[in-house]
C-alpha cells in the first residue's frame, strides 16, 4: 500500500499522480492545528483553504481515488503532520510513502525528518506547478550579491517562449513598467468585482468549537472567494475579459473602497495550485492576441511579469536564502506594530482603508502592501518579525515562500538589498499621487510639522537620517541625502522632533 500526502496548498488537479486509478494508493489530506495556529490567520484564509481542500478531496473521490481526510474534529486527528501520518500508516499497513515537495522550508524539514524515521521507502516528487526549479534562481545568480529580477524575468520569458519573437521580446521591448503607474481619474468608475456566494457556516462553527483563534471579518452565508477549479477558471475568464484591458495602466492605483479594482485576485487559486501559472498567463496572452485593439500590450506584459517574473523570482529567492532569510533585520528595527494594524482604527485615510479592506476581504493589492502598510512599518522601525506575522496571517494568498521574501526583501529591505536595490519608502507625496486618500484626511499631506502634519512626512526624513550610515552610498537614493543636507538646520531639528513625537505615540496616530 502506497500512502501519498497532499498538503493544503497542493490542490493540483492536473498532477501526474492522478493520471491513473490505482487500488494500491491511498491519499491523505489534513486540517490541522499545526497549520491554523502558527500565526493568527484571517478567518477567510482558513475557511478558503479548508473549503478548497474538502472540494479537492471530493473531486478525487469522484474520480475513484481513495482519500483519507482528517477534518479538524476527526476523532483520531492528532493535529500534527507526523502523528497523523503514523496513524494512517498503521491503520492501512502502508509500505511506501510519497509526498509532493512542499513550498515552505519548515514543512520540507518536517517531512525529511519524518521520512528518515520510517522503516520503509519514501519519495518526494515535484508538485508540477512552478515554471522554475527550486534551485534554479540560485544557480542563475551564482556569485551575485544582488538578485536582479529583470534578468531572471527575461530568462524565464525565453525559457517558456512567452511574449517572444524568436530570441527577442515580441515588441522589441522587455518591460513596460513605466506605462503601469497611472492613478485612476476621479470620475472613473471601476468595474464591479466578480464575487462568489458560498455558505460556510459549517466551517465557521467548526473553527469556533475547536477554539481556533482568527482575525478579520466574514459573511458566513456569502463567502466571496473561489475555491474550486471551475470557479477558478470562471475568475480567470472574468479577469481576462473584463479587467485585463485596464490592469497594467492602473495596477498601482488606489482609491477609497476600491479593494479589487482591476486586479485578477487569482493569487490564492495559484498559491493553492488550483490554477497553473502557465494556463493563467496563456489566457492573458490569448486575450491580447484576440483583442489587441482593446487589450494593449503593456497591460498583458505587466501581468505576465508579475507571474512568470516576480512570483517565480520570489520563490527562487526563498529557496536560495532560507532558513537564514527569516531572521534578517538589516536596520535592526525593534518596534511593535501599532494596535490599529489589527483594527484599522487610525486617522490616516490610506492606512485605514488598506487595513480595513484587509480585515474585510483578506486582500490588498501589491501597492497597498508595499507603499501603504509596508512603507509605514519601515518608516516607523517595526521589527520585521512583527510584520511577517501580520502579512502571513491577514492575507488569503499568504504562504511563507511568497510572503517572507516580499516582506523582508521588497517591503522592509531587511535583507540589505538581496531583492530590492533600495528601501521602498515615501512621504505623503507619493501616496497622494497614486491614490485619492489624502483629500479629506485628518492629516495634511503638505505639512511636515505640527499636530495636523501627515505622519509619513516627518517619519520619511527621520528614516533617512537615522540610517544614513547604511544608505548614503546607495546610488538610487543619494539625491535624498543631498536634499536633507541642504535643509535649514532648524527645520531639520523640527522634523526630527515631530517624527520622535509620532514614534512615541504610534497607537494614537
Amino acid at each position: 500500500m502506497i500512502l501519498r500526502l497532499i498538503l493544503g496548498d497542493q490542490l493540483n488537479h492536473q498532477h501526474s499522480w492522478y493520471d491513473a486509478q490505482r487500488n494500491d494508493v491511498l491519499y491523505v489530506m489534513m486540517e490541522m492545528r499545526q497549520e491554523t495556529d502558527y500565526v493568527a490567520h484571517h478567518v477567510q484564509k482558513v475557511v478558503a483553504f479548508f473549503a478548497a481542500m474538502r472540494a479537492f478531496a471530493e473531486h478525487l473521490r469522484d474520480h475513484n481515488h481513495a482519500v483519507f481526510y482528517f477534518a479538524l474534529d476527526h476523532p483520531e486527528n492528532q493535529q500534527t503532520l507526523a502523528e497523523n501520518l503514523r496513524f494512517v500508516i498503521n491503520q492501512h499497513k502502508v509500505t511506501h510513502f510519497e509526498y509532493q515537495l512542499p513550498d515552505e522550508f519548515r514543512l520540507d524539514e518536517q517531512l525529511l525528518d519524518f521520512c528518515e524515521s520510517l522503516p520503509f521507502t519514501s519519495q518526494g516528487v515535484d508538485s508540477e506547478h512552478f515554471l522554475s526549479e527550486r534551485g534554479e534562481l540560485a544557480r542563475f545568480f551564482t556569485g551575485k550579491k544582488t538578485y536582479l529580477m529583470e534578468s531572471f524575468y527575461r530568462m524565464m520569458r525565453k525559457k517558456h517562449n512567452v511574449l517572444m519573437d524568436g530570441k527577442e521580446p515580441a515588441t522589441g521591448q522587455w518591460n513596460y513598467d513605466a506605462d503601469n503607474r497611472k492613478t485612476l481619474p476621479k470620475n472613473h468608475q471601476p468595474i464591479a468585482p466578480l464575487l462568489f456566494e458560498r455558505d460556510v457556516s459549517d466551517l465557521l462553527n467548526l473553527l469556533e468549537k475547536q477554539g481556533v483563534a482568527t482575525i478579520g471579518n466574514i459573511d458566513p452565508t456569502a463567502f466571496i472567494w473561489p475555491v474550486t477549479r471551475p470557479e477558478g477558471l470562471e475568475m480567470l475568464r472574468f479577469f481576462t475579459e473584463s479587467c485585463l484591458p485596464y490592469f497594467g495602466t492602473f495596477q498601482d492605483a488606489m482609491i477609497p473602497g476600491g479593494w479589487s479594482l482591476y486586479h485578477s485576485r487569482l493569487s490564492f487559486l495559484m498559491n493553492a495550485k488550483i490554477l497553473h501559472p502557465l494556463e493563467v498567463i496563456s489566457a492573458a496572452v490569448a486575450e491580447w492576441q484576440k483583442r489587441p485593439d482593446v487589450v494593449a500590450y503593456a497591460q498583458v506584459e505587466g501581468f505576465v511579469r508579475q507571474i512568470i517574473g516576480w512570483r517565480e523570482y520570489m520563490r527562487g529567492v526563498y529557496w536560495a536564502k532560507m532558513p537564514d532569510y527569516k531572521s534578517l533585520n538589516f536596520f535592526g528595527h525593534t518596534r511593535k506594530l501599532p494596535e490599529w494594524f489589527w483594527t484599522g482604527r487610525t486617522k490616516m485615510n490610506c492606512l485605514k482603508d488598506a487595513i480595513g479592506q484587509s480585515l474585510d476581504y483578506a486582500y490588498a493589492h501589491h501597492i497597498q502592501r508595499l507603499m501603504i502598510t509596508g512603507n509605514f512599518a519601515l518608516l516607523a522601525g517595526v521589527h520585521p518579525d512583527e510584520l511577517d506575522a501580520w502579512y502571513l496571517g491577514i492575507y488569503i494568498d499568504a504562504i511563507e515562500w511568497v510572503e517572507i521574501t516580499n516582506t523582508r526583501g521588497m517591503s522592509q529591505f531587511a535583507d540589505g538589498g538581496i531583492v530590492g536595490t533600495k528601501p521602498y519608502v515615501s512621504s505623503a507625496n507619493y501616496i497622494d499621487k497614486m491614490s485619492h486618500h489624502c483629500g479629506g484626511c485628518f492629516y495634511d499631506k503638505t505639512q511636515k510639522i505640527g499636530p495636523k502634519a501627515c505622519p509619513f512626512n516627518a517619519l520619511y526624513w527621520h528614516f533617512y537620517d537615522r540610517h544614513q550610515d547604511k544608505l548614503e552610498r546607495n546610488p538610487r537614493i543619494g539625491m535624498m541625502y543631498q536634499t536633507w543636507k541642504k535643509m535649514n538646520p532648524e527645520t531639520k531639528a523640527q522634523i526630527i522632533a515631530q517624527a520622535e513625537t509620532n514614534l512615541a505615540r504610534l497607537d494614537e496616530l
